[in-house]
């Protein structure tokens, strides 16, 4: 079996998807967009059931998949949805210091992830899980 194409183009499309990002979202550097990312992934995971999130893990894309779940504590409490306010405060306190997230952080992101998923697949998961995953990738 030949490597999937979406294996084969993986940094590449992780590139591009970091600069609609950065752009989108007004930052300067891929690093701050990297933080920025990665906190918004985090506050969504901490609100599913392990498998929830294996469930949406396998909608995105390969290097967004493995940040989604890199260094994640299954034994922690699952999480309530929140307002955005809290989400976005939640999303700016990763790497507290280094952390440049604007208030949109949740937006933007959102707005450049589904440039880079399958939309259907991607609303199908989210209709599976809880009261609040599909309105957090609101756009």
């Amino acid at each position: 079996m030949p490597i999937p194409m979406e294996l084969q183009h993986a940094s590449d499309d992780f590139e591009r998807f970091l600069a609609d990002a950065r752009d989108g979202s007004g930052l300067a550097t891929r690093n701050q967009t990297y933080t920025m990312v990665e906190g918004v992934l985090r506050s969504f995971r901490r609100r599913l059931a392990v498998q929830q999130a294996l469930d949406f893990a396998d909608a995105l894309p390969p290097i967004l998949r493995a940040i989604f779940v890199s260094r994640w504590d299954v034994s922690e409490p699952v999480l309530p949805f929140a307002d955005r306010a809290t989400l976005t405060r939640e999303v700016q306190g990763l790497r507290q210091h280094h952390n440049f997230a604007p208030d949109t952080c949740l937006a933007d992101v959102a707005r450049a992830l589904r440039r880079y998923v399958d939309a259907e697949t991607f609303d199908r998961v989210l209709a599976t899980l809880p009261d609040g995953a599909a309105d957090f990738w609101r756009a």
